[in-house]
C-alpha cells in the first residue's frame, strides 16, 4: 500500500504555509513510500524557487527544504516513479471524461492519472480542484 503525493502536499511538508501542520500530521501516518513522479519533483523545485522570487523564503531555507526532501527520498519516505506513457494516456481519458464538467487543469489530470496508474491507494493533496477529480475517479483522499 502506498499513497501518491502531489506538489501541494510536498511543498507544504517542506516549507511553512497554511497547510504545513496538516502535512506534518499526515506524514506521521502515511502509506509508505509516498509516490511522486519527476513532474512532482520538478514542480517542487520550481515552487521553492518561486518562494525565493516572491521573497517568502530565503535561499538558505530552500537549501534546507531540498536537503530534507533528498533525505526523505534516501530513507524511503518518498519514491520517484517514472511518468510513463500510460499515465499520459490515462490523463487524456480523464480529460475527455471529466474536464468539461469539472474544469480540470492539465497538471491535475497528470497527478490524478499518476496516482491511478501507479495504483496508489490514496492521494495526498491540498489542491481543491484536484480533490474533485480524484473523488470523481474514486481515489481516497488524505
Amino acid at each position: 500500500m502506498s499513497g501518491y503525493a502531489d506538489t501541494s502536499f510536498v511543498v507544504s511538508l517542506y516549507t511553512p504555509d497554511a497547510n504545513s501542520s496538516s502535512a506534518a500530521k499526515l506524514i506521521t501516518r502515511p502509506r509508505l513510500p509516498l509516490l511522486i513522479t519527476p513532474l512532482g519533483e520538478l514542480e517542487l523545485m520550481n515552487a521553492l524557487q518561486l518562494r525565493v522570487f516572491r521573497k517568502e523564503l530565503d535561499p538558505s531555507e530552500i537549501r534546507t527544504a531540498n536537503a530534507s526532501f533528498r533525505r526523505d527520498l534516501e530513507t524511503g519516505i518518498f519514491a520517484i516513479k517514472p511518468l510513463s506513457p500510460g499515465i499520459f494516456e490515462r490523463a487524456k481519458l480523464l480529460a475527455r471524461k471529466q474536464t468539461a464538467t469539472l474544469g480540470t487543469r492539465t497538471l491535475d489530470l497528470l497527478h490524478v492519472a499518476s496516482a491511478l496508474v501507479l495504483q496508489a491507494d490514496a492521494l495526498y493533496t491540498f489542491d481543491r480542484q484536484q480533490e474533485k477529480l480524484a473523488r470523481a475517479e474514486g481515489l481516497k483522499l488524505r
